[in-house]
């Protein structure tokens, strides 16, 4: 079993890191040095509500997986809440060694900022899949026609200008929050002046700013593109150092004058009491799944950048990631 190790608490800029572990075992076999059996069905677990950047990397891994003749099923199960942490509270009780969780930044993110019990120390990393840009929208009638007239309200307002997103703590919120620090407000500043109104899943987001219940959203590109291009909404910034390939006339953040970059990985992980054998089989399998080429044009039709990674690379970038959203929840004021 690959399971990485990371202190529960971890201070501010740290990586205290325990590498990885091979202690899995099967009951009564003594290890998993035994050859798994191979993988006829995989469930895919989205810890979130449909709609969302993680509901459609779950839903294009199972038509890849089925369609290339991969899997012979692999059904897809909800369980949103908390930034994923209901989810993954609940992946922690799995049986099935062959199941997935989609996972990414938002959820490093979440674990912190809702203090969660079951941490993502506690699975066994398996893919690194996409990374995707976010962008800044507001409603096509907005009175903000740019990033900097949205950032200076939210600096002189405070509360009445509503930012909506994903769940509290993930990528959008903080993003919101270092584009108030690149403005020039401290971690008190923002937790007073920046009204960030969390969402389980990006269709909540998309009908709080199409019924003019929030004056901004943050998400994935991918989420909002499709709003931009019908035209009802308008987009002020992508967070990638280049335009993104979807919106691809948008101006980055740093384009706008915010040293700001930001993008979302997503990936996903197995339950935690697998054997090495066993997470080997998922790595092989989603390594099959990833030189497809029904997956490559996943990844061009959702305009999601190949970041495709497994093993100790993964284990290492995954560890890495914790400690470095602790770190900036903290400075920007999102946690204690």
């Amino acid at each position: 079993m690959r399971r990485f190790a990371i202190p529960t608490v971890i201070a501010a800029g740290v990586l205290a890191l325990a590498g990885c572990s091979a202690s899995g075992t099967d009951a009564g076999d003594g290890g998993g040095e035994e050859e798994a059996a191979a993988i006829e069905e995989v469930g895919i677990l989205v810890p979130a509500d449909p709609g969302g950047g993680w509901d459609q990397t779950g839903r294009a891994m199972s038509g890849v997986l089925v369609d290339e003749e991969l899997v012979s099923a692999a059904p897809v199960t909800n369980e949103g809440g908390a930034g994923g942490t209901v989810g993954l509270a609940s992946f922690a009780n799995e049986r099935d060694p062959y199941s997935l969780m989609v996972t990414g930044l938002v959820m490093v993110g979440a674990v912190e900022t809702n203090a969660s019990a079951t941490r993502i120390e506690d699975t066994t990393p398996i893919a690194r899949l996409t990374d995707e840009p976010l962008v800044v929208v507001v409603p096509a009638d907005s009175p903000y026609d740019t990033l900097e007239d949205l950032v200076d309200d939210i600096a002189e307002n405070g509360q009445d200008v509503v930012v909506t997103g994903g769940s509290a703590g993930g990528a959008d919120h903080i993003l919101a929050g270092l584009l108030l620090t690149e403005a020039g407000l401290d971690s008190d500043e923002i937790i007073e002046k920046l009204n960030y109104v969390p969402n389980a899943g990006g269709g909540e987001a998309v009908t709080m700013l199409l019924g003019g219940n929030a004056d901004a959203g943050i998400s994935g590109v991918g989420e909002f593109a499709e709003f931009v291009e019908d035209g009802s909404m308008r987009a002020l910034g992508v967070s990638s150092e280049e335009p993104a390939a979807l919106l691809p006339d948008v101006p980055t953040l740093v384009d706008e004058g915010y040293d700001v970059v930001l993008t979302n990985w997503r990936g996903v992980l197995a339950p935690g009491d697998i054997t090495d054998a066993e997470a080997q089989a998922l790595t092989d399998l989603m390594t099959e799944m990833h030189d497809s080429g029904e997956w490559t044009a996943v990844l061009e039709e959702n305009g999601w950048t190949d970041a495709f990674l497994v093993g100790e690379e993964f284990d290492a970038f995954l560890e890495e990631n914790v400690a470095s959203v602790s770190d900036t929840l903290k400075s920007i004021g999102l946690v204690e």
